[in-house]
């Protein structure tokens, strides 16, 4: 199987930087997408970002509107890693969030499947 891991959240202030991680390990064959939602406190869950592989040198990325030109999602395809760079955080952007990953493992080659992370909390106050 696939597991997840999220690092990297914690308490910033308003109009400071975070950056958070999200490592996939396990029987990996192939990591396709890879992404971030979040979610706060009485709202639903909302896509945050999102990066699709494509070949060695190019990724497509994804953004939800409110985070444009704020934060910045990358990958790195060697260490199956995703990242989002948080910069000039607002307290609005307080929430848990949570990676994911679309996968093609041993047990599902060539289908994807999708896991989460944990959740890390991110939390922007003075």
């Amino acid at each position: 199987q696939v597991q997840l891991v999220e690092s990297g959240g914690g308490l910033a202030q308003p109009g400071g930087s975070l950056r958070l991680s999200c490592a996939a390990s396990g029987s990996i064959v192939s990591v396709r997408t890879m992404g971030w939602y979040r979610q706060a406190p009485g709202k639903e869950r909302e896509s945050v970002a999102l990066i699709i592989r494509g070949d060695a040198t190019n990724s497509a990325a994804d953004y939800v509107n409110s985070v444009k030109g704020r934060i910045t999602i990358s990958r790195d395809n060697a260490k199956n890693t995703v990242y989002l760079q948080m910069n000039s955080l607002p307290a609005k952007d307080t929430a848990v969030y949570y990676c994911y990953a679309k996968v093609a493992h041993r047990g599902s080659w060539p289908k994807t499947e999708t896991f989460w992370g944990q959740g890390t909390q991110v939390t922007i106050s003075s």
